[in-house]
């Protein structure tokens, strides 16, 4: 990937946040930008979009942000000037709710039994 869509990428990321808290309100959820995926040709724009909490459904909240494209696109392209101005869809990405499971589910491990530890470094130290 080339440097000037690495820029566009993170342009498009950061403005894309203030026009939705501005233009939506999601009861019970918070939503952010994860990640902006631009094609080559600046036709395309892939939005991937975090959702946590339990007030709609993430399905919902993609509907709503693919049907209201339109305003934001208007919105975004008055702030970042482009020769073409991509079209944007929104996707969900559920790493972080992926992300905090995996972590409940590292703490909730039993810790090491501390003897078994304790055996193994007797007898690697009894072998010298």
């Amino acid at each position: 990937m080339t440097h000037r869509l690495q820029r566009v990428q993170e342009l498009i990321r950061r403005e894309l946040g203030p026009i939705l808290s501005r233009n939506f309100t999601f009861s019970g959820a918070f939503v952010t930008i994860h990640e902006v995926d631009i094609t080559p040709d600046l036709k395309q724009c892939f939005v991937y979009v975090g959702i946590l909490g339990k007030g709609e459904t993430p399905d919902g909240i993609i509907k709503r942000l693919n049907s209201g494209r339109r305003v934001i696109q208007r919105e975004l392209y008055k702030r970042v000037v482009l020769k073409n101005s991509p079209t944007l869809t929104f996707k969900a990405d559920d790493s972080v709710e992926r992300g905090v499971r995996v972590l409940s589910l590292i703490e909730n491990l039993p810790p090491p039994a501390l003897d078994a530890v304790d055996e193994t470094t007797e007898d690697d130290a009894g072998n010298d």
